[in-house]
Parts: C-alpha cells; sequence; structure tokens
C-alpha cells in the first residue's frame, strides 16, 4: 500500500485546512519545493498535490509552484484542484504530470471527448461529507450520493479513485473505514487511495487491513507536519 504525503497549496504555501475551509488555515512552509524534496528523501514514491487556490477559483492559480516542484524531483506527482477543463489539463500534461486529478466535471457529457484524449492520465477525486458529494472547494455539499457518482466513473473507464472524507480531512480524527469498505465491496476493480483523517500509524495499520479488498494507498498531510507520523518509519513499516 502506498503512503502517499499531501502537499496543499495556498498562497505560494504549504498549508493544511480544518476540513477544507479557509478559514481554518494553518501555514507549515513557505516552499512547497523544499518540501516536496524532503518527501522524496523520506522514501515517498507518489506526492499528492493539491492547489487549493485552484480548487476554490475554478482554475490553475499555482501552476508555476506545481511545475518547480515536477520538475525538481525524479518521482511522480499527482496535481487536482481547480481542473476543470481541457486547458487545465494540457498544461499540467505538457509538464510531465501522469496523475491528473478531476472530480464530478467528469460526469458531464461535454467532457467525453476530453476523456478519451486523457484517459491515461486521468484520476477520479471524490470528496463527501456524510456520503454526500461536495464540489467547487467542498464549498456545495450536493444531495447526491458519492456511490452512485463513483458508479457513472467507473462506468467512464476511470479505473482509479481518490476518496476524501471532509468530516475527517485535517481532524486527526481517525479514517472513515467504513466508507472505504463501502466503496471497495461496491466496486472491487477500482484502485482507491483513502484521504482525510489519518492522526498516527494505527490509523494507517487499520488502512492496510483493507489492502486485500483493493484499497492502493492512503493519504496523509496534517499528522505529518504535526509531527504525529514520521514518513520514512510509515513507508517502511506500510508503504
Amino acid at each position: 500500500m502506498l503512503v502517499i504525503p499531501a502537499i496543499d497549496i495556498m498562497g505560494g504555501n504549504c498549508v493544511r485546512l480544518l476540513q477544507g475551509d479557509p478559514d481554518r488555515e494553518t501555514v507549515y512552509s513557505s516552499d512547497p519545493v523544499s518540501m516536496a524534496l524532503g518527501f522524496q528523501e523520506a522514501g515517498a514514491r507518489l506526492i499528492h498535490i493539491v492547489d487549493l487556490d485552484g480548487a476554490f477559483s475554478g482554475e490553475p492559480v499555482n501552476r508555476k509552484i506545481v511545475a518547480s516542484i515536477a520538475s525538481s524531483v525524479t518521482i511522480p506527482i499527482e496535481i487536482g484542484g481547480g481542473i476543470r477543463n481541457e486547458e487545465a489539463i494540457r498544461i499540467y500534461a505538457d509538464h510531465g504530470i501522469r496523475r491528473i486529478i478531476i472530480g464530478t466535471m467528469a460526469l458531464d457529457p461535454s467532457f467525453r471527448v476530453i476523456l478519451d484524449r486523457y484517459r491515461d492520465i486521468l484520476v477520479a477525486g471524490v470528496d463527501a461529507r456524510d456520503s454526500m458529494v461536495a464540489t467547487h472547494g467542498w464549498k456545495n455539499v450536493s444531495t447526491v450520493r458519492a456511490l452512485d457518482v463513483i458508479r457513472e466513473i467507473e462506468s467512464l473507464g476511470i479505473h482509479e479513485l481518490i476518496y476524501t472524507d471532509i468530516a475527517t480531512d485535517g481532524m486527526l480524527s481517525g479514517p472513515n473505514i467504513q466508507a472505504m469498505k463501502e466503496i471497495l465491496n461496491a466496486f472491487p476493480g477500482m484502485g482507491l487511495v483513502a484521504s482525510g483523517g489519518i492522526s498516527s500509524l494505527d490509523d494507517i495499520r487499520k488502512l492496510m487491513e483493507l489492502e486485500s479488498y483493493g484499497l492502493k494507498g492512503c493519504i496523509t498531510g496534517k499528522a505529518l507536519y504535526d509531527g504525529r507520523i514520521d514518513l520514512r518509519e510509515a513507508i517502511s513499516r506500510f508503504g
């Protein structure tokens, strides 16, 4: 199972938000590139990056920083946030990024042609609160069930999914194991990455028990920055 460190970028800084709320921000570094290099040195095989400004504005904002990270590390990165049209996908693809995270825009019929062009580098991202899908930087919580959206995404031929549980994200309260189990049981062919709530090595161990059901990895952020998890140790033990 991959243990994937997260870098969330807002205002050029490496930050963490509680439950995605921009008014509950903690700045951990002014140098996301150095942070990425540190994760690589600790043994990370993949880095998860979110352009938070992009997620709120609807278009890539910190793309220069993301491009700098991509050119500075030798391991793959994945990027999400503000990727809602072909131009945004092309911007990152042109920088050699081969894991580009898209949200519910994938369900728009007008996106089908784009999907066919970029299918090999697209990863679905579904963010939910109480199993209901949230969009636009988590500002809007819909009445659409996450499982229904995942079913539609799977029908499009996208077989990798990052599922973020908003209620636990940044709260260090433990991951939503039940939600992950439901997804893995409903979609056995889906390569699932769990995000939200990881606070300790024990939380990662609990998630690793789902590896046999298809869990591909887990994303951790705040626990790393707060020193609750040592990335090198977590990768050595689990990833």
